[in-house]
C-alpha cells in the first residue's frame, strides 16, 4: 500500500537532511569555508530581498478588518510559542541538554510560515484571505522581533557570537532588515516580474537555504556537533516538538471557541498560529549566532518543521471533511471576493 498524501515525508525536508549528511561527511574547510559563508551573506541577503518583494501590501490589505484574529495569531507566534520556549530552557539540564534547549528557545521566537499555512487553511476550507493577510505580516513583523526576542532572551548566545548586543543589532539590521526593506520597496518596479516567476524564484529561494544549511552544518561538524549532540538529544527534540505543537494546537483552538470565533476564523488561527517558518528561520540563525552554533541551533527546527507538516496536513483534512454550514459557505464566499 502506497502512503497517504498527508503522511508521506515532504520532499523538501528529505533534500535538507541529505545535505546536513553531506555535512556531516564531507564539511567544508578553511580557505572553502571561508568562501561559503561570503556565499551565504549573499543568499541571506537575497532571502530576505525576495520575502521583501513578495509581500504584498494588496494581500495584507485584503484581509486586514479581522483585526481580531491577526491579533490572536500574532499572541500565538510571538507571546505563546516564546513562553513554552522559556519554559523548556528551565527544565534541568539532566533532563535536556543545554544545546538542545538554546536550539528549541530560537524556534519558539521565529515568525509563522507563508506557503504552507495559507496551503493548509485553504486545504481545511478556512478563512483564506485573512490567512494571507495574517502569515504575510507574521513573516513581516517577524524581520523585527525575532532578534528582538533573540537580544531578550538569547543574550549571551549572541554574545558568545561575537561583539556585543549593540554590535549583533546592527549586523541585523544590516543583513536581514535592510535587504527586507529594499525589496519590499522595490515591489512597484519588479513587483510583476516577481509574480510571474514565482515557481523559479521559489527554487532560488530554496536552493539559498540548502547553501546556508551546508555551510552551517559544515562549521558544526569541524566544531565537534555530533559529539555534543547524542541520538537522546533528537529523541528529546521529538518529544519536546510533540509536546509544543499539541499544547499549541490545543490552544488555539480553545481560544477560537471561547472567542467566538467562526469556523473558517479558527482554522485559520489554527493553521497560521501553530508554524514556525523554516525560510525565515535558517537565515536568521545564520545571522545572529556564529557558524559554529548555527547548526546545532537550527536542528530543532529542522525536526519541527516536518513534524508540523505532518500534523496540521492530518487536521486540515479532518477540517475540510466537515459539512459545510451556512456560516461556513457565507465566509468562504466574502474570502472569494
Amino acid at each position: 500500500m502506497s502512503w497517504p498524501k498527508w503522511l508521506k515525508p515532504d520532499p523538501y525536508a528529505l533534500i535538507l537532511l541529505s545535505v546536513v549528511i553531506t555535512a556531516s561527511i564531507l564539511p567544508c574547510r578553511g580557505n572553502i569555508a571561508i568562501g561559503f559563508e561570503w556565499l551565504t551573506k549573499v543568499a541571506i541577503f537575497l532571502l530576505f530581498f525576495l520575502h521583501g518583494t513578495k509581500l504584498s501590501r494588496e494581500a495584507l490589505l485584503g484581509g486586514i478588518g479581522a483585526w481580531r484574529l491577526h491579533s490572536l495569531v500574532l499572541m500565538s507566534t510571538f507571546v505563546l510559542f516564546p513562553a513554552l520556549g522559556l519554559l523548556v530552557s528551565m527544565l534541568p539540564s539532566s533532563m535536556v541538554s543545554p544545546t538542545v534547549k538554546m536550539g528549541f528557545l530560537f524556534l519558539t521566537i521565529l515568525p509563522s510560515t507563508v506557503q504552507s499555512s495559507i496551503a493548509f487553511t485553504s486545504m481545511a476550507r478556512g478563512n483564506v484571505a485573512a490567512a494571507v493577510c495574517t502569515a504575510s505580516l507574521s513573516n513581516m513583523l517577524g524581520v523585527f522581533i525575532t532578534p528582538l526576542l533573540a537580544g531578550l532572551l538569547m543574550r549571551s548566545e549572541l554574545q558568545s557570537g561575537g561583539g556585543d548586543l549593540l554590535e549583533v543589532m546592527q549586523s541585523i539590521i544590516l543583513t536581514l532588515l535592510a535587504p527586507f526593506l529594499i525589496g519590499h520597496f522595490s515591489r512597484p518596479l519588479i513587483g510583476r516580474w516577481i509574480d510571474r516567476n514565482k515557481a523559479i524564484l521559489s527554487k532560488l529561494d530554496r536552493g539559498a537555504i540548502l547553501l546556508v544549511v551546508y555551510t552551517a552544518f559544515s562549521a558544526a561538524v569541524v566544531d565537534g556537533i555530533w559529539q555534543r549532540v547524542s541520538g537522546l538529544d533528537i529523541a528529546t527534540i521529538l518529544l519536546l516538538s510533540a509536546l509544543v505543537l499539541s499544547v499549541v494546537l490545543f490552544l488555539t483552538r480553545k481560544t477560537a471557541q471561547v472567542a467566538g470565533l467562526a469556523k473558517t476564523d479558527e482554522i485559520t488561527l489554527v493553521m497560521c498560529g501553530s508554524k514556525k517558518s523554516l525560510a525565515s528561520g535558517v537565515p536568521m540563525a545564520a545571522a545572529l549566532f556564529a557558524p559554529a552554533q548555527v547548526g546545532v541551533i537550527i536542528l530543532p527546527l529542522m525536526i519541527f518543521h516536518q513534524m508540523q507538516l505532518i500534523v496540521c496536513a492530518i487536521i486540515a483534512r479532518n477540517y475540510g471533511d466537515r459539512t459545510e454550514t451556512v456560516e461556513d459557505a457565507e465566509m468562504l464566499s466574502e474570502a472569494g471576493r
